[in-house]
């Protein structure tokens, strides 16, 4: 058995705010102890922080696996990924991988999300089950049990590109899901989208629209309906013509850990979309400023591995554009920790507490002065395990990975300019 580890002369932010205490201990990979003086006992490992902040292990709330992806995602101190669309079998691969070994991050996924025949994200990951109509959406979310499903996702309508469900068929699902003590997540592209999965009564919403500004209404309903928002800004800000990927790849903390191929990979994003007028990046900084001073809790996820992101190094991206919509640096920090723990239901993680999983980070920086601290990590533990930040460059999975990115990127690529370009030819709007 393992022997018990105690840091010692850290700055400990628990997962909502700075403590006093200066020292964490866990063995059998719990915490057991937090305290100001020094916790250690007779045989323990003693790790000297020297000034530097410990942090719970982040949660990623929104990603699509794919292979390699846990391993990368734990380099960058992510030590659980929610994925938000991925077929079972790869999942069932990847949670077996998780529950057997430390050196990958932990996995919850909605599995199959709802969408209806043809519609999004059908040309990325068809052949998969779809519904139409509102009483088949019992027999849907039973499925998604079956298969393990940890929460329910839903597509709303994508701006007229795709199929999309009715109104009706989304408050079934919700319906059944929430009857089976499912989270239903819903994916948006568009405002009038947000519009109706509130009224649905979803739990989590997923993505900022940038069609245009969000009703002052509708953001008091979200508020007061007690959603939580998962914004996406790592992707959006890509989507949109900004040069996020490149920021992630210039910064030596974050590119240390990816290697060259994916330094390279995101320093030469392909557009996705090209000939098309695009809503300025702006837009989606005030959206989320505006959801951030209504009181709406928005979590940290960066729907990795859209074009520009990258599995865990992209959730400090994420961070850092929080941050620039409003919040501070401590309720960034709790958008990725105690938050996405609570809202999920994952009541082992996300604080630095006892009788919590010693999921851990420690930095040498102080992320509540200057959010980028996230970055200057030294050390990682993931259920008290330490993780090696050099083994996932240049390995078996780090070649899989590349070759799975490559081939979905492809799909998405060519999914968007072959939708975009059958819709043009209709008449339909490009807006």
């Amino acid at each position: 058995m393992a022997k018990a580890t105690t840091i010692v002369n850290a700055r400990v932010f628990d997962g909502t705010t700075l403590q006093e205490w200066t020292s964490v201990r866990f063995e059998g990979g719990l915490i057991t102890n937090c305290s100001v003086e020094p916790a250690n006992r007779d045989g323990d490992d003693v790790i000297d922080a020297a000034g530097g902040t410990l942090l719970p292990g982040l949660i990623d709330t929104h990603v699509h696996i794919v292979p390699g992806a846990m391993a990368q995602s734990l380099t960058f101190g992510v030590t659980t990924v929610l994925d938000m669309f991925s077929k079972p079998d790869l999942i069932a691969v990847n949670k077996e991988q998780a529950s057997s070994h430390a050196n990958v991050a932990d996995l919850r996924s909605s599995g199959i999300g709802a969408t209806a025949s043809g519609g999004h994200p059908s040309l990325i990951y068809a052949p998969f089950p779809t519904l139409d109509s509102p009483d088949e959406a019992e027999k849907f979310v039973a499925e998604r049990l079956v298969e393990g499903a940890d929460y329910l996702k839903v597509f709303s309508g994508v701006g007229g590109l795709w199929p999309s469900l009715n109104s009706q068929t989304i408050k079934a699902l919700v319906s059944a899901a929430h009857k089976r003590g499912l989270l239903v997540v819903a994916h948006v592209s568009s405002t009038n989208g947000v519009e109706e999965v509130v009224s649905a009564g979803i739990d989590v919403l997923a993505h900022i629209p940038v069609d245009a500004d969000l009703d002052s209404g509708l953001i008091e309903r979200i508020a007061a309906s007690g959603i939580a928002v998962t914004p996406t800004l790592a992707t959006v800000e890509n989507t949109l013509g900004e040069a996020g990927g490149a920021a992630v790849a210039a910064d030596p903390r974050l590119a240390a850990a990816l290697g060259d191929e994916w330094v390279l990979r995101l320093n030469s994003v392909p557009p996705v979309i090209s000939g098309r007028t695009l809503p300025p990046y702006s837009r989606a900084v005030e959206n989320v400023r505006r959801l951030a001073e209504a009181g709406v809790l928005l979590l940290a996820g960066t729907d990795a591995p859209n074009p520009g992101t990258v599995f865990g190094a992209s959730l400090h991206r994420e961070l850092e554009l929080l941050v620039q919509c409003g919040l501070d640096p401590a309720q960034a920090l709790t958008a990725a920790t105690s938050e996405p723990a609570r809202v999920f239901g994952l009541n082992d993680r996300g604080r630095v507490e006892a009788g919590r999983r010693a999921d851990l980070v420690l930095l040498s920086g102080d992320p509540l002065l200057d959010i980028t601290a996230t970055r200057s990590i030294e050390r990682i533990w993931r259920g008290g395990t330490p993780c090696d930040r050099s083994a996932f460059v240049a390995s078996p999975a780090e070649k899989e990975q590349l070759a799975a990115f490559d081939t979905q990127i492809a799909k998405a690529v060519a999914a968007v300019r072959e939708r975009r370009t059958k819709f043009a030819s209709k008449g339909g709007s490009r807006t």
